[in-house]
């Protein structure tokens, strides 16, 4: 990794171990790798009952009729539950409207709905008790694309709605819809010497989290439930479940269990409601555990996408406008959809300077699978198709596609088509030139003295070629993702610190509600604790619900937010220590009341490194603990018709090349190098930010050439609910991804870091499909790219 930079100036605990800057190794990485950790689906109680969801098997149907009686009568099978059993009035959840059903009533609207759950002694008799129930279904017509949806007398996917989308978007069927609309578009065509347009589609992508979801619930003395399960947001699933259990808040007691993975898959709710009522009902503790298959059907995916653009530019290469239209497939429910449409709209010029645009996103409710949440959030879709825009103006400006890009770079100071201006660094055209700059692999590394290596060559050990009719590409693209929670959203996280001697030695313990769910948030809480309050010993609290709310851990926010938050609360309690020194101390040196005064190595020193106290000796007993709220600035919503507004609190911005080789006879494809240079703000953890980076590259390299749900258009169907036919990049399938950081601090966020996770997911896939098309010459407006796409078969 090449880091380039001036890095934040450190000075409270920079001297400390194991702080902020520094590749600590991850508490849980050990345990990980050797297959010790403990997920979810392990968890066991004594004497637990396994909990089974049974599904629906059309995607838009009438329920005539349920019929239980032999599912009741299975031995083995403790509870039963349908619609009707639910026992509160609330019988809803959602993320942002609650229009997402516990069971379904009256009718199904996905592939996959849940209808009814059993409780048993086993899971396989669970499973087979669920199999006898009996449903009657008379099928309805099908929603599946914009025309169906918005056609004059369209079925509605939810009749009489009445969230507060529903005012100002033009049609039921439509989630939600945000335009953009600044300078004058139309005007602005007219001075454009070169004018491309493209229709692009963007598959269905899974996140493929390799645990699935999984709960313990477990019923308590007082009525209430304690719930152990893998999640992204503990706060937001306590305000969607307790309702529905007809609970209050603090009778459902929320622990985060072991998360294998996650990518926005687990915002949702998934069986967290599901296991809580047989919990209630049976009186026992109940366990359940998706399967693969049901893995498919039990969480969002994202969003599939349309999108249509126009962009025009001067002969000397300078963009002139920019039209374009986005349309979402947002599925049966709403999930995260208005969001995403959001994010779509307000990003969708990428980071290029375009002051006239024309811009407009919605999504559909459909009765595809429901979309929300993944990685990239809107902002994916939308780079793979400006970021296309980009190579088809510069080959017809007769230009290179990096110096067109860089030509046309956002930088600090750009005004983005909200209006909003880029108020930290946006180091686009400099990135751009990092990545162009690095070494490209060397030609034909398949050639041995022995003859061809297929495991280099496209096809891999499959032995389709020994490099007859392979072709090199390279690609570029360049992307740019907001930060945390925009739109006026309270994006704020609570951290409650704790610093006693323990052992003779001084102890910090950090207790938040953060879900890891792998990126390593524990790592770097204690790394911050130990930069700001010198010490080396830090024990990190199990998440819970018996702390405020973290927010949850998506959208690149959780490092800026819940960092941010402890940070802050280990500053007060930094003071507080600080105040007992003084009261203690005080008299003893006039330091204590001079100096600037730091905690280091467990001791009170000035700024001068003199050494004033012992922290065990300033505690001498006593605890100093600090529970406190942390907001990063506020943002504020979009307007309805002109898409104007200060919506996002930050960008991250990265930069992809990729190398490929295409077996142009058959249509295989092996990616060679993706290589990526991106501006981090400052590194807090060096290793795991190169890791992040490198993750997020695969999962865009997945959807550029192998990851899609299939959808049956004609029954709304999935095809493909399986990793046999779902595939996602295994090690043989990922390529050497060298990493560039840039360390360039925003003034704004803690330490100066830049939210990192999501941005190398979205200029991945463009380059991909970058380098596929100068490889092939043909024009690949889809993704993922498929043989038949590359053979004409």
């Amino acid at each position: 990794m090449a880091t380039t930079g001036t890095p934040t100036n450190l000075t409270q605990g920079s001297k400390t171990k194991g702080g902020i800057g520094e590749s600590t190794l991850r508490p849980d990485g050990t345990l990980k790798v050797t297959g010790e950790f403990a997920y979810s689906s392990d968890m066991w109680h004594e004497d637990m009952l396994w909990g089974h969801t049974l599904r629906s098997t059309v995607a838009h149907a009438e329920i005539r009729s349920i019929d239980i009686s032999e599912a009741v009568a299975t031995p083995g099978v403790y509870a039963v539950l349908t619609y009707d059993d639910l026992p509160a009035e609330m019988k809803n959840y959602g993320l942002e409207i609650q229009d997402t059903p516990v069971l379904a009533h009256g009718k199904v609207r996905h592939h996959g709905e849940p209808v009814a759950l059993v409780a048993a002694d086993h899971p396989e008799t669970a499973r087979r008790a669920a199999a006898k129930i009996k449903i009657d279904y008379a099928e309805l017509p099908l929603i599946t694309d914009e025309a169906s949806a918005t056609a004059p007398g369209a079925v509605l996917v939810h009749e009489g709605r009445d969230d507060h989308h529903a005012g100002h978007v033009p049609h039921p069927n439509i989630v939600h819809r945000q335009p953009i609309v600044r300078g004058d578009a139309d005007e602005a065509a007219k001075r454009a010497d070169v004018i491309v347009t493209g229709e692009y589609t963007f598959g269905m992508q899974d996140q493929a989290f390799l645990g699935p979801e999984s709960g313990l619930a477990v019923p308590c003395e007082d009525g209430g439930v304690e719930l152990y399960v893998a999640t992204q947001w503990l706060h937001s699933d306590l305000r969607q479940i307790a309702p529905v259990l007809g609970l209050p808040e603090e009778k459902v007691r929320m622990t985060l269990s072991g998360v294998g993975g996650a990518f926005g898959g687990r915002e949702d709710l998934s069986m967290q409601i599901h296991a809580c009522l047989l919990a209630l009902r049976t009186g026992k503790p109940v366990k359940i555990v998706y399967n693969r298959f049901e893995s498919f059907f039990g969480h969002v995916h994202r969003h599939p996408a349309k999108l249509y653009y126009e962009h025009g530019a001067t002969r000397d290469g300078k963009l002139t406008h920019m039209k374009c239209k986005i349309v979402l497939d947002g599925g049966a429910y709403a999930s995260a959809s208005p969001a995403v449409v959001g994010n779509a709209a307000s990003l969708s010029v990428g980071p290029y300077v375009v002051d006239d645009v024309d811009i407009e996103a919605f999504a559909l409710y459909t009765n595809n699978p429901p979309c929300g949440a993944m990685r990239g959030f809107g902002a994916v879709q939308a780079c793979f198709a400006y970021e296309a825009q980009m190579d088809k103006l510069a080959a017809k400006l007769d230009m290179d596609p990096v110096e067109f890009r860089r030509l046309n770079a956002m930088e600090q100071g750009t005004i983005m088509p909200t209006g909003q201006p880029v108020d930290s660094p946006a180091p686009v055209a400099e990135l751009l030139r990092r990545v162009k700059a690095m070494p490209l692999p060397p030609e034909q590394q398949w050639v041995t003295t022995e003859g061809a290596d297929v495991r280099a060559l496209p096809g891999g050990l499959s032995n389709t070629t020994h490099g007859e009719g392979v072709v090199r590409g390279v690609g570029y693209a360049v992307g740019i993702k907001n930060v945390g929670f925009s739109e006026g959203f309270d994006d704020y996280s609570t951290a409650r610190v704790r610093m006693e001697v323990v052992g003779g030695e001084p102890v910090a313990t950090v207790h938040t509600a953060m879900a890891e769910v792998g990126q390593g948030g524990v790592t770097v809480h204690a790394q911050i604790a130990r930069t700001e309050l010198g010490v080396t010993q830090v024990t990190i609290h199990p998440a819970d619900t018996q702390v405020g709310s973290a927010g949850s851990t998506s959208a690149s926010r959780q490092t800026y937010v819940t960092g941010g938050a402890v940070k802050n609360s280990c500053e007060l309690v930094r003071e507080k220590v600080l105040d007992l020194g003084r009261a203690k101390f005080g008299s003893y040196h006039p330091a204590w009341a001079t100096a600037e005064l730091l905690l280091e190595g467990g001791k009170v020193v000035t700024d001068g490194g003199e050494v004033l106290a012992d922290l065990t000796d300033v505690l001498d007993g006593e605890a100093v603990e600090v529970e406190a709220e942390w907001r990063h600035r506020p943002t504020e919503a979009f307007d309805l018709r002109t898409g104007q507004g200060n919506g996002h609190v930050q960008y991250s911005f990265a930069a992809h090349r990729a190398v490929v080789e295409v077996d142009t006879e058959l249509g295989l494809v092996k990616v060679i190098e993706l290589a990526c240079a991106q501006d981090v703000g400052k590194a807090l953890n060096p290793l795991s930010v190169v890791g992040q980076i490198q993750g997020g590259t695969t999962q865009g390299l997945g959807v550029a050439v192998m990851e899609e749900i299939v959808v049956d258009p004609k029954t709304a169907k999935v095809r493909n609910p399986s990793f046999t036919d779902y595939l996602i990049p295994t090690i043989l399938d990922t390529p050497t991804i060298p990493v560039d950081v840039l360390e360039l601090a925003d003034e704004h966020a803690p330490y100066g870091l830049r939210g990192i996770g999501e941005a190398p997911t979205l200029s991945s896939t463009p380059a991909v499909l970058a380098a596929i098309r100068n490889a092939t010459g043909l024009e690949l407006n889809r993704t993922p790219v498929r043989p038949e796409h590359l053979t004409g078969t």
